[in-house]
């Protein structure tokens, strides 16, 4: 049993930061219906591509909606918006990713749907949130990185501002943050008979991956800048290093890590030197630290220094998307399955990150658009017909 299985979610939702969310629960165990817009052929991410799974579905969107269950309505006419209350009354949590202002006018927020069942939790993701003069501006990733300061501190320091180089980081962190939103209103609604709206933005979630340089300008009016070799903002060395034949990432938090460093790189004197005896003095001296390692580590390819150092200190390989994926690791890990679609047979995809009892939790592809309305609409086959157009 998946420890969510007696959780039902409705989730008026597209593309990916409400998709996320609830396919991380779908896979949890949650029951997720998605409600999808048939006048338009569901959720766009169905027709997002370059690769398509048959009509209307897309590696795309099987990548953001994983485990869950398609209902097709229109909740422009009467039929569809009875349909989706049916729906609700019978749930513990109705979502959406609208803009701002909608869920309000759709009667998708607290105050409209607790009189149909008071232990009802909302759960809003917008752009900018609905209570603010943006709550009817639309929104999407790339934009919150470029506002909340994160694309001024992504890249080198001489090159222009970058974006994340992840696609969807913050829809996905959005999403994560609306779980955890949404679990504890679920687990306070089952205690109290009581819902209520949850509100997440992309913005304010953009806004709080500062962490503490966000904490070091607002009250010390420091304001932190891209550092070279990807290098941490104030302990030295942790950044990347050249080798023989690549990059490794190398990361020195302490004073024994960097011990382990100087040791094995033939120079443990360095321990000693005052110019680097300390966390502070390191960081001052950080140029001279890249000098010095940059030689000795130029001279043997990655996979000597992974194995020397690997036991000694945090060092990681700086690998391409294709060596990542094809990482020896990720099979003995099982990270990558086998999800088979009608599509696609053997379907490879990444494991939810998240065990149970040592156990990855069981993946499904997402039905096909409004597959399931007769599993959860019920009625005639006239009626949920109506309920889609």
């Amino acid at each position: 049993m998946k420890p969510l299985q007696d959780l039902k979610i409705v989730s008026v939702e597209q593309f990916g930061a409400a998709p996320y969310c609830t396919m991380l629960l779908a896979e949890l165990g949650a029951t997720v219906i998605k409600i999808e817009n048939a006048a338009i052929g569901g959720d766009p991410a169905r027709k997002t591509g370059p690769y398509y799974l048959g009509e209307n579905d897309s590696e795309y969107f099987q990548s953001f909606n994983s485990s869950k269950k398609s209902v097709a309505l229109d909740l422009r006419s009467e039929e569809g918006r009875k349909a989706l209350e049916g729906l609700i009354a019978r749930s513990d949590v109705v979502m959406n990713n609208l803009r701002g202002d909608l869920p309000a006018k759709m009667g998708l927020d607290y105050p409209s749907l607790s009189k149909l069942k008071p232990s009802i939790v909302c759960v809003h993701i917008s752009a900018y949130g609905r209570d603010n003069e943006r709550k009817a501006r639309p929104g999407y990733d790339y934009l919150m990185q470029a506002e909340s300061g994160l694309m001024d501190l992504t890249g080198e320091p001489n090159g222009p501002p970058s974006r994340i180089g992840a696609p969807s980081m913050i829809d996905q962190t959005t999403g994560l943050t609306a779980a955890v939103g949404l679990l504890a209103a679920v687990l306070q609604a089952r205690s109290t008979g009581k819902g209520c709206d949850v509100d997440v933005s992309l913005f304010e979630a953009a806004l709080h991956q500062l962490g503490y340089v966000a904490r070091w300008y607002l009250n010390e009016g420091h304001v932190s800048e891209r550092q070279q070799r990807s290098a941490h903002f104030s302990v030295a060395p942790v950044q990347t290093f050249p080798t023989a034949d690549g990059w490794v990432f190398i990361m020195c938090m302490t004073d024994k890590f960097w011990g382990e460093l100087v040791t094995a790189l033939g120079q443990p004197e360095l321990a000693r030197d005052e110019r680097f005896a300390t966390a502070a003095s390191r960081q001052k001296n950080r140029d001279t630290i890249t000098e010095i390692v940059d030689v000795e580590m130029k001279k043997r390819p990655s996979a000597y220094w992974l194995d020397k150092l690997g036991s000694l200190l945090p060092i990681a390989p700086v690998l391409d998307l294709a060596s990542a994926l094809d990482n020896p690791f990720l099979k003995s890990t099982e990270m990558v399955r086998n999800v088979p679609h009608p599509a696609m047979a053997g379907m490879r995809v990444l494991a939810n990150p998240i065990k149970i009892n040592g156990k990855r939790l069981e993946q499904k592809a997402c039905s096909p658009l409004g597959a399931d309305n007769a599993e959860f609409l019920g009625g005639s086959a006239s009626e949920r017909e109506r309920a889609r157009k």
